[in-house]
C-alpha cells in the first residue's frame, strides 16, 4: 500500500515547494507526477517554469487524467496537483461532478496498491470566495469531497498557510 502525504493549503501557499522539499528528504530521485494539461500559453509557459526549476535529479511523468497507470512502485513521488487532475477529470465528464467523483474515487483506489511514498499536492478551495457559477460551484464541490476522501485515507496531511506547513493529521 502507498503511504500517502497529503499537503494542501490555498493557491500559492508554498504546497508544491514543501512536497518537493519532503521528497528529497527521503530519496536521491524523486519522481515528479504532473497532472496538467496545456490549455493555453499561460499554462504552457508555467509548466515550463515548473520543468525548469526542477533539478536533474528529478524525474517527470506527465499524465492528465489516468495517473493510476504510471509505473512508480518503490519510488518517493510528488503527485501535482489534485485539482488539475480533477479539472481534466471534470472537463471530460462534461462538468458532470458526480460522474467525476466516481472516476477520481476509482483511479484514486488504484494509486492506493502502489508500493510507493505518494506526496500529494491539492488546493483547499472551500476557503475563498463563493463562485459565481453552477459549473464552479459543482467543481468546487467535487474538489472538497474528492480532498476529504483522500484525507481521509492519507497518513499524514498537512495545511500550508504563507509558506509554513501545520500538520494537521
Amino acid at each position: 500500500m502507498a503511504y500517502i502525504i497529503l499537503i494542501t493549503g490555498g493557491v500559492r501557499s508554498g504546497k508544491s515547494s514543501f512536497a518537493m522539499k519532503l521528497a528529497k528528504q527521503k530519496t536521491e530521485a524523486p519522481v515528479y507526477l504532473a497532472t496538467a494539461r496545456v490549455w493555453d500559453d499561460d499554462f504552457r509557459q508555467r509548466i515550463q517554469k515548473h520543468r525548469d526549476d526542477r533539478g536533474p535529479e528529478w524525474t517527470t511523468i506527465e499524465k492528465d487524467k489516468q495517473i493510476d497507470e504510471v509505473h512508480i512502485d518503490g519510488k518517493t513521488v510528488v503527485l501535482d496537483c489534485i485539482t488539475l487532475w480533477l479539472t481534466n477529470i471534470f472537463h471530460d465528464n462534461n462538468f458532470d461532478a458526480d460522474k467525476s467523483l466516481v472516476q477520481a474515487k476509482k483511479i484514486w483506489g488504484l494509486m492506493l496498491k502502489k508500493e510507493c511514498t505518494l506526496i500529494v499536492v491539492t488546493n483547499e478551495l472551500g476557503m475563498g470566495i463563493h463562485a459565481p457559477d453552477g459549473t464552479s460551484r459543482r467543481f468546487t464541490d467535487l474538489q472538497g469531497f474528492m480532498n476529504q476522501h483522500i484525507a481521509s485515507l492519507a497518513d499524514e496531511v498537512f495545511l500550508m498557510v504563507s509558506g509554513i506547513p501545520t500538520k494537521i493529521k
